[in-house]
């Protein structure tokens, strides 16, 4: 499961760092770290400030912006924005205006989509509840349920127009941001940070990670890298600074079904889960980037999507048992 996937490891070093001199009157950077539930998962801030309330304000405000994208992205509220979207699904020439956070997130979903041919879809939300719906229960979805659900996906059916306009041009069809919106909230939450000062931090979304400047001493933030040994999934430790992670697996959560283990990461163009085991980490400049892309190599691994990434100074890893 991806958002278990990144595991912070907690520096044991000083917390400190020390004044340029000792005639400096600039106070030394203390380490902190706050949490708070949100999106599914929790949020975790560790941060370097000269003071609590420096460093309690900041978190404060971080953790407020992630709440807003929460209130607009999450398809389990009912007065959200993709949930409203729904409502008018299929209607004709029927769109709504949305966000500006929301349309950021849509328009590079889209751009996703094309580069990935399909592997990375948020349309996909009907199949998303269906296949909730069976890891709860542990049982496979009933094959006309999954035919009905996988007629409502369809990235190119998701219209952008102007002035931030949004139309869902199929009936029963749903946005599903789980694969990218956490890692849209992460990013943002950094920015907070860093527009109060705060630029030696870690953003950690359930495993979706932002880091900015390393801590003192350190060459940057550690952090696991999972990957497998012996067919088990193991991790190794790495710096990570000024950069942004996301891994993307089902080592946590699959279903197992006459005799094959189908993954909660879902193929929007076949409807059922991913049955290739194997461990995609992405290192990139944001982490709605890592976030989106993670998910859509796990669906399939695009070449000629793996070699632009590589130009865009987007590092993907693939481990395999």
């Amino acid at each position: 499961m991806k958002n278990r996937m990144l595991l912070l490891i907690l520096l044991h070093a000083s917390t400190l760092l020390p004044a340029q001199d000792n005639d400096s009157k600039t106070p030394a950077l203390q380490r902190f770290e706050f949490s708070r539930p949100a999106m599914g998962t929790e949020f975790r801030i560790l941060c370097y400030a000269p003071d609590s309330s420096t460093a309690l304000r900041a978190s404060n405000a971080a953790f407020d912006r992630i709440a807003a994208i929460e209130n607009s992205m999450s398809d389990y509220r009912e007065d959200s924005e993709i949930s409203r979207l729904a409502t008018i699904a299929g209607v004709a020439k029927k769109d709504m205006a949305v966000s500006e956070d929301l349309w950021k997130v849509l328009s590079y979903a889209k751009d996703v989509s094309k580069r990935s041919e399909g592997a990375f879809d948020v349309t996909t939300g009907a199949l998303t509840k269906l296949w909730r719906r069976a890891f709860r229960q542990m049982e496979f979805p009933d094959s006309a349920a999954l035919d009905s659900a996988r007629a409502t996906v369809g990235y190119k059916d998701l219209v952008l127009g102007k002035n931030n306009a949004v139309q869902l041009k199929k009936p029963g069809m749903r946005i599903d941001l789980g694969g990218i919106a956490k890692g849209f909230a992460v990013d943002e939450a950094m920015a907070v940070l860093q527009s109060q000062g705060i630029n030696v931090a870690l953003v950690d979304g359930g495993g979706d990670l932002r880091a900015g400047e390393a801590p003192p001493g350190t060459m940057g933030w550690l952090v696991e890298k999972p990957q497998f040994s012996g067919g088990q999934p193991v991790s190794e430790k790495v710096p990570v600074k000024n950069a942004a992670l996301a891994t993307s697996g089902d080592t946590y959560r699959f279903l197992e079904y006459q005799g094959k283990r189908y993954s909660h990461i879902i193929d929007p163009r076949t409807g059922l889960g991913v049955t290739s085991r194997q461990i995609v980490t992405v290192t990139a400049p944001t982490c709605m980037m890592a976030d989106a892309w993670a998910t859509a190599m796990s669906v399939e691994v695009n070449t000629d999507a793996f070699l632009w990434l590589k130009k865009q100074g987007v590092e993907v890893e693939i481990k395999i048992p």
